[in-house]
């Protein structure tokens, strides 16, 4: 019996995109194919209700932990398509299952997409489920809460049979929401989130303000490792260095301790604005979650950004820390984030800074120096790095 081993992806929250799901699809499709691109056995075949993935061959386990983080995706089987669409073939192999399977409940679940087949959706799943009763007397059926259950889609060309399901990150995907500017630290907050906005379907380019020689050299191995990890849920990342150290002694120079913080934010933001725009990114991005620190209470947040004129998004703004944490390990950005190199944000910090800052302190304290000429000086030194899976693959092999 011709039959094919693939993939099905499902999608999800694209379901609710009406006329523009295909635009949906297919992005998700182009990022399907740079993610597996090093595969290059297997076929893809996009489609509006699935995307398929012909192993050829290829091993399962190796594309699984790939596919479950590319955004978009809700989730995705391992199948097979059966294409004479005879349906006995296919109650051998659900007894197979059944025969090697340590649970004890199951049940047959039929979508009769196909409505020119000879058996109705209800017949289907009570001949496969004959079949399985009569060859495996250890499996009883559960049509309530089965511990296993076997999935067939009758369509036109074929019937697709499987029997697990593997949970995808969801989101949109990567790419589809346009672009964004993420300030990046190195600290636990702003990679997660970056993981959330690529989720999103935004593409993330990415700015870190440096401040040598207060700051090591391994805060940027540190940025860069993060990075590569990222790179499971966005293919390539662009990453803007801004030499930030002469900017930051004239702010503690003029703003003394409690107005620094402030007014070293305000220029980061001036800094990254000025790059979004030159490089045609919508936002701005930052881990700020309010009230975790000083410069992260309203007052603070809206004197801080005061300064700014592209809007700002704040995925943590309402996380908890120990949420954030969580996350980070489960993107597995935790133990590098943690890493005892200090940022410029930290290396500078202060005792004494203030939660609520008066929007007419921080224009006197500005007013004290002219610093375009820094921020000049900042923004046409700005060192530009890239990375991407292609340049790790070619790494590996």
């Amino acid at each position: 019996m011709d039959s094919s081993d693939l993939v099905m992806l499902r999608f999800g929250e694209l379901g609710t995109k009406g006329k523009n799901l295909k635009d949906f699809i297919n992005r998700l499709g182009q990022n399907v194919r740079v993610y597996l691109k090093p595969f290059k056995k297997l076929k893809i075949d996009v489609r509006r209700d699935h995307i398929y993935i012909y192993l050829n061959s290829t091993p399962f386990d190796d594309i699984k932990p790939i596919i479950e983080k590319i955004p978009g995706i809700l989730s995705f089987s391992h199948c097979i398509a059966y294409q004479d669409k005879n349906i006995d073939s296919i109650a051998e192999k659900a007894v197979e299952v059944c025969s090697h399977t340590t649970k004890k409940t199951f049940k047959v679940v039929t979508k009769r997409i196909d409505k020119l087949f000879y058996m109705h959706s209800s017949e289907v799943n009570r001949y496969i489920a004959d079949k399985v009763l009569t060859s495996c007397p250890n499996i009883k059926v559960d049509v309530h809460s089965p511990e296993l259950e076997l999935h067939l889609s009758i369509r036109e060309d074929c019937i697709y049979f499987y029997y697990d399901s593997y949970p995808g990150i969801g989101g949109y995907p990567n790419g589809i929401a346009g672009k964004a500017l993420m300030l990046l630290s190195g600290g636990i907050d702003s990679p997660v989130a970056s993981f959330l906005m690529m989720k999103r379907g935004v593409k993330l380019e990415m700015i870190h303000f440096a401040a040598p020689p207060y700051t090591s050299e391994q805060v940027l191995v540190k940025i860069k490792d993060i990075m590569r990890k990222l790179l499971a849920f966005q293919g390539e990342i662009k990453l803007y260095i801004v030499p930030f150290t002469d900017i930051q002694k004239k702010i503690y120079e003029v703003a003394g301790t409690s107005y620094a913080i402030t007014i070293m934010r305000r220029m980061m933001l001036r800094l990254a604005e000025r790059t979004a725009r030159s490089h045609n990114c919508l936002v701005l991005s930052n881990g700020e979650s309010i009230g975790q620190v000083a410069s992260q209470t309203l007052k603070s947040i809206r004197a801080i950004e005061a300064g700014c004129n592209l809007p700002i998004i704040r995925p943590l703004a309402t996380y908890d820390k120990l949420d954030i944490i969580a996350l980070a390990k489960k993107i597995d950005t935790y133990d590098i984030s943690i890493r005892p190199y200090e940022d410029c944000c930290t290396i500078f910090a202060v005792k004494d800074p203030t939660t609520a800052p008066h929007f007419d302190k921080v224009e006197e304290i500005e007013k004290k120096f002219d610093f375009s000429k820094l921020l000049d000086e900042a923004y046409q030194n700005i060192r530009v790095e890239k990375i991407s899976l292609q340049d790790e693959a070619d790494e590996e092999f």
